[in-house]
Protein backbone atom coordinates (compact mmCIF):
# COMPACT_ATOMS: atom_id res chain seq x y z
CA UNK A 1 0.00 0.00 0.00
CA UNK A 2 2.87 2.36 0.69
CA UNK A 3 4.17 1.81 -2.83
CA UNK A 4 0.72 2.53 -4.25
CA UNK A 5 0.34 5.69 -2.18
CA UNK A 6 3.76 6.97 -3.18
CA UNK A 7 3.38 6.29 -6.89
CA UNK A 8 -0.37 6.66 -7.51
CA UNK A 9 -0.11 10.35 -8.42
CA UNK A 10 2.79 9.70 -10.77
CA UNK A 11 0.97 6.83 -12.48
CA UNK A 12 -2.16 8.93 -12.98
CA UNK A 13 -0.03 11.78 -14.33
CA UNK A 14 1.63 9.45 -16.85
CA UNK A 15 -1.75 8.06 -17.94
CA UNK A 16 -3.20 11.57 -18.32
CA UNK A 17 -0.23 12.70 -20.41
CA UNK A 18 -0.43 9.57 -22.53
CA UNK A 19 -4.13 10.25 -23.15
CA UNK A 20 -3.36 13.84 -24.19
CA UNK A 21 -0.41 13.02 -26.43
CA UNK A 22 -1.83 9.88 -28.06
CA UNK A 23 -3.55 11.80 -30.94
CA UNK A 24 -0.34 13.74 -31.54
CA UNK A 25 1.61 10.50 -31.69
CA UNK A 26 -0.87 9.10 -34.22
CA UNK A 27 -0.35 12.17 -36.42
CA UNK A 28 3.41 11.63 -36.37
CA UNK A 29 3.12 7.90 -37.12
CA UNK A 30 0.64 8.34 -39.98
CA UNK A 31 2.88 10.95 -41.61
CA UNK A 32 5.03 7.94 -42.61
CA UNK A 33 2.08 5.98 -43.97
CA UNK A 34 1.27 4.95 -47.53
CA UNK A 35 -2.51 4.59 -47.25
CA UNK A 36 -4.26 1.89 -49.29
CA UNK A 37 -7.01 4.33 -50.31
CA UNK A 38 -7.69 8.04 -50.67
CA UNK A 39 -8.10 8.65 -46.93
CA UNK A 40 -5.23 8.28 -44.51
CA UNK A 41 -7.27 6.38 -41.92
CA UNK A 42 -5.77 2.89 -42.30
CA UNK A 43 -2.15 1.82 -42.11
CA UNK A 44 -0.80 0.56 -45.42
CA UNK A 45 2.96 0.36 -45.14
CA UNK A 46 5.86 2.52 -44.04
CA UNK A 47 6.83 5.15 -46.61
CA UNK A 48 8.83 8.38 -46.79
CA UNK A 49 7.05 9.65 -49.93
CA UNK A 50 5.00 12.20 -48.01
CA UNK A 51 8.15 13.63 -46.42
CA UNK A 52 9.99 13.66 -49.74
CA UNK A 53 7.17 15.59 -51.41
CA UNK A 54 5.42 17.59 -48.65
CA UNK A 55 4.33 20.35 -51.06
CA UNK A 56 2.93 18.08 -53.72
CA UNK A 57 -0.60 19.43 -53.30
CA UNK A 58 -0.53 23.08 -54.38
CA UNK A 59 -3.82 23.96 -52.69
CA UNK A 60 -2.69 22.49 -49.38
CA UNK A 61 0.60 24.36 -49.58
CA UNK A 62 -1.19 27.65 -50.25
CA UNK A 63 -3.57 27.04 -47.34
CA UNK A 64 -0.68 26.28 -44.99
CA UNK A 65 1.26 29.36 -46.08
CA UNK A 66 -1.85 31.49 -45.59
CA UNK A 67 -2.26 30.12 -42.06
CA UNK A 68 1.36 30.97 -41.27
CA UNK A 69 0.98 34.50 -42.65
CA UNK A 70 -2.19 35.10 -40.66
CA UNK A 71 -0.64 33.71 -37.48
CA UNK A 72 2.52 35.83 -37.77
CA UNK A 73 0.63 39.08 -38.39
CA UNK A 74 -2.04 38.36 -35.76
CA UNK A 75 0.55 37.44 -33.13
CA UNK A 76 2.65 40.54 -33.85
CA UNK A 77 -0.33 42.86 -33.46
CA UNK A 78 -1.82 40.98 -30.50
CA UNK A 79 1.48 40.88 -28.59
CA UNK A 80 1.95 44.65 -28.88
CA UNK A 81 -1.64 45.48 -27.93
CA UNK A 82 -1.95 42.80 -25.26
CA UNK A 83 1.34 43.67 -23.57
CA UNK A 84 0.42 47.36 -23.50
CA UNK A 85 -2.99 46.52 -22.00
CA UNK A 86 -1.42 44.27 -19.36
CA UNK A 87 1.06 46.96 -18.33
CA UNK A 88 -1.69 49.58 -18.12
CA UNK A 89 -4.02 47.34 -16.09
CA UNK A 90 -1.36 46.30 -13.57
CA UNK A 91 0.68 49.48 -13.26
CA UNK A 92 -1.94 52.25 -13.35
CA UNK A 93 -5.21 53.04 -11.64
CA UNK A 94 -7.97 54.60 -13.72
CA UNK A 95 -11.72 54.72 -13.94
CA UNK A 96 -13.31 51.77 -15.65
CA UNK A 97 -10.43 49.43 -14.87
CA UNK A 98 -12.81 46.72 -13.67
CA UNK A 99 -14.91 47.07 -16.81
CA UNK A 100 -11.83 46.72 -18.99
CA UNK A 101 -10.83 43.56 -17.11
CA UNK A 102 -14.31 42.14 -17.65
CA UNK A 103 -14.31 42.96 -21.36
CA UNK A 104 -10.86 41.41 -21.63
CA UNK A 105 -12.18 38.06 -20.40
CA UNK A 106 -15.30 38.05 -22.60
CA UNK A 107 -13.58 36.70 -25.76
CA UNK A 108 -12.29 33.77 -23.71
CA UNK A 109 -15.72 32.83 -22.35
CA UNK A 110 -17.77 33.64 -25.44
CA UNK A 111 -18.51 30.73 -27.82
CA UNK A 112 -16.44 30.98 -30.98
CA UNK A 113 -19.49 30.69 -33.21
CA UNK A 114 -20.97 33.81 -31.57
CA UNK A 115 -17.80 35.85 -32.06
CA UNK A 116 -17.31 34.59 -35.59
CA UNK A 117 -20.88 35.34 -36.65
CA UNK A 118 -20.78 38.77 -34.96
CA UNK A 119 -17.63 39.70 -36.87
CA UNK A 120 -19.14 38.38 -40.10
CA UNK A 121 -22.22 40.56 -39.53
CA UNK A 122 -19.97 43.56 -38.94
CA UNK A 123 -17.98 42.95 -42.12
CA UNK A 124 -21.10 42.41 -44.23
CA UNK A 125 -22.80 45.51 -42.80
CA UNK A 126 -19.76 47.68 -43.55
CA UNK A 127 -19.30 46.13 -47.03
CA UNK A 128 -15.86 44.72 -46.20
CA UNK A 129 -14.91 41.81 -48.43
CA UNK A 130 -13.82 38.78 -46.44
CA UNK A 131 -10.32 37.45 -46.94
CA UNK A 132 -6.86 37.79 -45.46
CA UNK A 133 -7.56 41.10 -43.72
CA UNK A 134 -10.78 39.97 -42.08
CA UNK A 135 -9.13 36.75 -40.89
CA UNK A 136 -6.31 38.74 -39.27
CA UNK A 137 -8.79 41.10 -37.59
CA UNK A 138 -10.80 38.17 -36.27
CA UNK A 139 -7.70 36.44 -34.90
CA UNK A 140 -6.42 39.59 -33.24
CA UNK A 141 -9.79 39.96 -31.50
CA UNK A 142 -9.33 36.80 -29.43
CA UNK A 143 -5.52 36.68 -29.34
CA UNK A 144 -5.28 40.02 -27.51
CA UNK A 145 -7.11 38.59 -24.50
CA UNK A 146 -4.77 35.61 -24.23
CA UNK A 147 -1.70 37.84 -24.49
CA UNK A 148 -2.96 40.36 -21.93
CA UNK A 149 -3.91 37.72 -19.35
CA UNK A 150 -0.65 35.79 -19.80
CA UNK A 151 1.52 38.91 -19.52
CA UNK A 152 -0.51 40.15 -16.52
CA UNK A 153 0.38 36.94 -14.68
CA UNK A 154 4.06 37.65 -15.36
CA UNK A 155 3.88 41.31 -14.36
CA UNK A 156 2.20 40.71 -10.99
CA UNK A 157 4.79 41.23 -8.30
CA UNK A 158 7.00 43.25 -10.64
CA UNK A 159 9.31 45.60 -8.76
CA UNK A 160 8.35 48.98 -10.20
CA UNK A 161 11.13 50.68 -8.23
CA UNK A 162 13.51 49.43 -10.93
CA UNK A 163 11.80 51.73 -13.41
CA UNK A 164 12.03 54.59 -10.93
CA UNK A 165 15.75 53.92 -10.47
CA UNK A 166 16.27 53.98 -14.24
CA UNK A 167 14.39 57.27 -14.46
CA UNK A 168 16.52 58.75 -11.66
CA UNK A 169 19.62 57.82 -13.67
CA UNK A 170 18.31 59.82 -16.63
CA UNK A 171 16.73 57.12 -18.77
CA UNK A 172 13.79 58.12 -20.92
CA UNK A 173 10.48 56.19 -20.56
CA UNK A 174 11.11 54.32 -23.81
CA UNK A 175 14.70 53.44 -22.82
CA UNK A 176 13.48 52.32 -19.39
CA UNK A 177 10.91 50.04 -20.99
CA UNK A 178 13.39 48.66 -23.53
CA UNK A 179 16.30 48.12 -21.11
CA UNK A 180 14.54 47.30 -17.83
CA UNK A 181 10.88 46.34 -18.13
CA UNK A 182 10.83 44.36 -21.36
CA UNK A 183 13.78 42.03 -20.53
CA UNK A 184 12.15 41.14 -17.20
CA UNK A 185 8.72 40.38 -18.66
CA UNK A 186 10.14 38.81 -21.83
CA UNK A 187 9.45 35.19 -20.74
CA UNK A 188 5.77 36.01 -20.26
CA UNK A 189 5.58 37.81 -23.60
CA UNK A 190 7.32 34.91 -25.33
CA UNK A 191 4.93 32.41 -23.76
CA UNK A 192 1.95 34.52 -24.81
CA UNK A 193 3.29 34.73 -28.37
CA UNK A 194 3.68 30.94 -28.58
CA UNK A 195 0.20 30.38 -27.16
CA UNK A 196 -1.50 32.82 -29.53
CA UNK A 197 0.46 31.49 -32.52
CA UNK A 198 -0.84 27.99 -31.81
CA UNK A 199 -4.40 29.27 -31.29
CA UNK A 200 -4.32 31.29 -34.50
CA UNK A 201 -2.89 28.41 -36.52
CA UNK A 202 -5.49 26.03 -35.11
CA UNK A 203 -8.65 28.16 -35.21
CA UNK A 204 -11.45 26.89 -37.43
CA UNK A 205 -14.89 28.26 -36.53
CA UNK A 206 -14.09 31.99 -36.45
CA UNK A 207 -11.82 31.65 -39.49
CA UNK A 208 -14.38 29.66 -41.47
CA UNK A 209 -17.04 32.33 -40.99
CA UNK A 210 -14.73 35.20 -42.00
CA UNK A 211 -12.36 33.66 -44.55
CA UNK A 212 -14.39 34.07 -47.73
CA UNK A 213 -12.63 32.27 -50.58
CA UNK A 214 -9.26 32.09 -48.79
CA UNK A 215 -9.17 28.76 -46.92
CA UNK A 216 -6.61 28.38 -44.16
CA UNK A 217 -5.01 25.04 -43.32
CA UNK A 218 -7.70 23.88 -40.83
CA UNK A 219 -10.41 24.75 -43.36
CA UNK A 220 -8.55 22.86 -46.09
CA UNK A 221 -8.25 19.80 -43.82
CA UNK A 222 -11.98 19.90 -43.12
CA UNK A 223 -12.85 20.29 -46.80
CA UNK A 224 -10.50 17.53 -47.91
CA UNK A 225 -11.79 15.10 -45.27
CA UNK A 226 -14.92 14.59 -47.35
CA UNK A 227 -12.97 13.31 -50.38
CA UNK A 228 -9.35 12.46 -49.58
CA UNK A 229 -6.83 12.93 -46.78
CA UNK A 230 -3.25 12.85 -48.06
CA UNK A 231 -0.40 11.96 -45.65
CA UNK A 232 1.09 15.41 -46.29
CA UNK A 233 -1.50 16.82 -43.87
CA UNK A 234 0.11 14.81 -41.08
CA UNK A 235 3.53 15.87 -42.32
CA UNK A 236 2.60 19.54 -41.89
CA UNK A 237 1.16 18.77 -38.46
CA UNK A 238 4.38 17.04 -37.43
CA UNK A 239 6.43 19.97 -38.71
CA UNK A 240 4.40 22.41 -36.62
CA UNK A 241 4.81 20.13 -33.60
CA UNK A 242 8.59 19.95 -34.00
CA UNK A 243 8.95 23.71 -34.47
CA UNK A 244 6.72 24.44 -31.47
CA UNK A 245 8.67 22.01 -29.30
CA UNK A 246 11.98 23.53 -30.42
CA UNK A 247 10.76 27.05 -29.60
CA UNK A 248 9.46 25.98 -26.20
CA UNK A 249 12.71 24.22 -25.30
CA UNK A 250 14.81 27.15 -26.50
CA UNK A 251 12.71 29.52 -24.40
CA UNK A 252 13.24 27.39 -21.30
CA UNK A 253 16.98 27.19 -21.94
CA UNK A 254 17.28 30.95 -22.36
CA UNK A 255 15.25 31.57 -19.21
CA UNK A 256 17.40 29.20 -17.14
CA UNK A 257 20.57 30.84 -18.42
CA UNK A 258 19.27 34.23 -17.38
CA UNK A 259 18.33 32.91 -13.95
CA UNK A 260 21.80 31.41 -13.51
CA UNK A 261 23.46 34.68 -14.52
CA UNK A 262 21.21 36.60 -12.13
CA UNK A 263 22.10 34.15 -9.35
CA UNK A 264 25.80 34.58 -10.01
CA UNK A 265 25.45 38.36 -9.88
Amino acid sequence: MRFVRRNALGVWAVLALAYLFLPIGIIVVFSFNAPPGQKNYEWGHFSLDAWRHPFEDENMKNAFVLSLRVAVVAVAVAVVLGTAMALALVKYRFRGKGIVNTILVLPLTMPEVVMGFSLLTLFVTTNVSTGFTTIVIAHVMFCVSYVAITVKARIRGFNWSLEEAAADLGATPWRTFRKVTLPLIAPGVFAAALLTFALSLDDFIITYLNSGNDPTFPIYVWQSSRSRIPPQINVFGTMVLLVSAALAVSGLVIQRRRERRAGLL
